[in-house]
């Protein structure tokens, strides 16, 4: 099967986990970056995190690596994801990423919020999206919470899927978990260093392996 995505003219990427600072996303990330318009500013969420240093490593990492411009945008509770300059920064960036960390902080700064709204125009207005790790997970129709120990309703992105980060193909106890809620069709389970991205009219290009369950069939690799 495909995976599906909510519709928009934008990528999204996915990034199942990895060390920029080691270089081990830097495939999945010159990726992404050639979606980006050269001259666009890449804005770096904090939000999964909460790390007000995790912002500058990255855009050190973008300035040395790929000589690319980074701005954080500092979102770390609701209150944040209401400020009309965070969805202003949002709007003047070409490209958004959302950092790792917790699933949970993720879910309770932005979902429902006039960020979340602007995150998801900027997918359907033509930019870039990526998410790594537990932002990743964020994403999908349910995501697994890492401090309350339950499942969380997630953005939403991808329509009846979800997204299981760091994964392991010998061992889809937590993909099956989810793949067992309500509402939920199908999986994707993206190891560290890998990377999914889906694009408009249905394009989806693969950095690494990953791989795709629908309801209770056998994993497969996408």
């Amino acid at each position: 099967m495909q995976p599906e995505r909510i519709a928009g003219n934008g990528w999204l990427a996915l990034l199942g986990g990895g060390e920029f600072s080691f270089g081990e996303t830097e495939v999945a990330d010159r990726l992404w970056l050639s979606k980006v318009d050269a001259d666009a500013k890449v804005g770096f969420l904090p939000t999964a995190s909460g790390s007000t240093e995790y912002g500058g490593h990255f855009a050190d990492y973008l300035r040395e690596t790929f000589g690319r411009q980074a701005e954080t945008i500092p979102i770390y509770r609701p209150r944040d994801a209401r400020r009309a300059k965070n969805v202003e920064r949002i709007a003047a960036c070409g490209a958004l990423y959302l950092g790792g960390g917790v699933v949970d902080q993720v879910l309770d700064a932005v979902h429902g919020t006039p960020v979340a709204a602007a995150l998801l125009e900027k997918l359907r207005g033509g930019g870039v999206v990526v998410a790594i790790a537990a932002s990743a997970q964020a994403l999908g129709q349910v995501a697994p919470s890492l401090l309350r120990h339950e499942v969380l309703d997630g953005l939403g992105w991808l329509p009846g899927g979800v997204v299981a980060t760091s994964f392991d193909p010998d061992d889809d106890r937590h993909l099956r978990r989810l793949l067992g809620q309500p509402a939920v069709r199908w999986g994707l389970g993206i190891p560290s260093g890998a990377a999914v991205l889906l694009g408009p009219g249905g394009a989806v290009a693969i950095v690494g392996d990953a791989y795709v369950v629908e309801d209770g069939g056998e994993i497969q690799k996408l």
